[in-house]
């Protein structure tokens, strides 16, 4: 039965919030260029910072033995690699502090007979799927620790939709085991809002490959990408195919046009639907929009780039209350009566 004690959602509400912000911290360290500063992966005693000048010496040496120690920041002094480092060290910090909050209580649950057997399997899921995500990341980063000054766009990318997919599966537990009063039939809306979530997706995906390749400031115009609808070097690379993947201004194309069709969209199901949530959604993908222009047009100020991130989460939940609250027919709707 979808069922559970009011201090178990909340508890899943604690590791939403808790993954949104980790969210939010990963954007902060990749567009500060901090995520290569701590060039050792220790899970286990990696939560202490360095305590002492000659650890932070130490500290500083093999980050100036990396690639991006070597070719970009060469000659960095303690306080200029203390700024880079202390972000970094949080973001990590951070994911051990998830994994506490999500393992302890857990197993709290389990033990006293507060989850149920539908529940159970679904939150194993999300503690493997927890742990997959810190090893993707450490992947991430050594990625630029062999031979280039940054990490592979490719799985930052893989790394920031895991983190999306934690995020976006634990809000589907935390709606399935509330109130179940504003769920109405409507299955031509649950539809339409699945689509939109993949979408969603695909949209990050080629933003998260705009990170890791600087795309952002390949073309800083709109809504002409340097002054071309079409630009001349759009499939520039040999063979064509790898444009989409590995051109910036392909890339930022794709994202630009990805989301501009996103935008239509979900503001096309908000005024079909006429429901709260909906029209939230089309409000937020407005929002989501005028941030990703000002993301261009400022040559991907940091601050605004971390809310455009934000955003799209933020957009994610939306269409993910949508598409709860749409019931795919009258059975649907009589057995989610039924588990409560």
């Amino acid at each position: 039965m979808r069922t559970a004690p009011a201090s178990v959602r909340a508890w899943l509400m604690v590791v939403a919030a808790m993954i949104f912000f980790m969210i939010v911290i990963g954007a902060l360290t990749r567009l500060t260029e901090s995520g290569l500063s701590m060039v050792e992966w220790r899970p286990v005693t990696g939560w202490l910072p360095p305590l002492s000048d000659a650890a932070w010496q130490a500290e500083l040496q093999k980050y100036s033995s990396s690639p991006q120690g070597r070719l970009i920041n060469r000659g960095f002094t303690v306080a200029e690699f203390q700024q880079i480092f202390w972000l970094e060290f949080v973001h990590r910090l951070w994911g051990r502090l998830i994994g506490l909050v999500f393992a302890l209580p857990l197993a709290w649950f389990w033990l006293s007979g507060r989850l149920t057997p539908w529940l159970k399997p679904r939150l194993l899921a999300l503690l493997v799927l927890g742990g997959l995500q810190g090893a993707l990341g450490w992947a991430m980063v050594a990625s630029g620790l062999v031979d280039r000054p940054s990490v592979s766009h490719y799985r930052l990318a893989a790394h920031l939709l895991l983190a999306v997919v934690l995020y976006a599966y634990t809000v589907w537990l935390i709606l399935e085991l509330g109130p179940q009063a504003a769920r109405r039939e409507a299955p031509g809306l649950r539809r339409a809002a699945t689509a939109l979530i993949a979408f969603l997706l695909v949209v990050m995906t080629w933003g998260a490959l705009m990170a890791g390749l600087r795309a952002g400031t390949a073309h800083t115009t709109f809504p002409t990408m340097s002054g071309y609808w079409i630009p001349p070097d759009l499939f520039g690379l040999e063979p064509w195919w790898i444009n989409p993947f590995e051109n910036p201004t392909t890339i930022q194309f794709v994202h630009r046009w990805l989301a501009k069709l996103l935008g239509l969209g979900i503001l096309v199901m908000a005024l079909g639907a006429r429901r709260p949530e909906a029209w939230a959604a089309g409000a937020m993908a407005v929002v989501q929009i005028g941030l990703g222009v000002a993301t261009i047009l400022t040559g991907v100020d940091v601050a605004i780039a971390t809310m455009h991130q934000a955003g799209a989460v933020i957009l994610l939940t939306l269409l993910i209350v949508v598409r709860h609250r749409a019931l795919p027919s009258p059975a649907g709707a009589a057995s989610a009566m039924i588990v409560r």
